[in-house]
């Protein structure tokens, strides 16, 4: 899933897809993507954001995602959208999405499969 993710992001064609890393002591510690949502105005998504596990909750998560919402705004669009789990594996992923503002907007009942619902954050890019 991940290299067909970056895949267009490093072919040599034009993206306007963001892909940013964050590093300690010159060592990748985790990562955020975001693309246009096809077909609106100004609506991106975050589609991938990760830190290693053993720093999840130092802060770098959180910085990613304000340096793509940063750019994101200075270019002028509007919304950010994510997509998680509804399952209880990812409780701590949801409640990590509202402690930095976003705001539940939507579930869809069985999305990713049987009892995994897909839940929606959204966050609008205005000052």
């Amino acid at each position: 899933m991940l290299p067909d993710m970056i895949q267009g992001f490093l072919s040599t064609e034009e993206t306007p897809d963001i892909w940013l890393t964050c590093e300690r002591d010159e060592i990748a510690i985790g990562f955020c993507y975001a693309m246009p949502e096809t077909l609106t105005d100004g609506t991106w998504n975050m589609v991938a954001i990760a830190v290693l596990p053993e720093l999840q909750g130092s802060g770098a998560g959180a910085t990613l995602v304000k340096a793509v919402e940063d750019k994101l705004r200075e270019e002028g669009h509007r919304i950010i959208i994510v997509d998680t789990s509804g399952t209880e594996a990812y409780a701590k992923t949801r409640n990590f999405y509202l402690k930095i503002g976003y705001t539940q907007e939507a579930r869809l009942r069985d999305f990713w499969a049987e009892g995994d619902d897909k839940i929606v954050f959204w966050k609008s890019l205005k000052a």
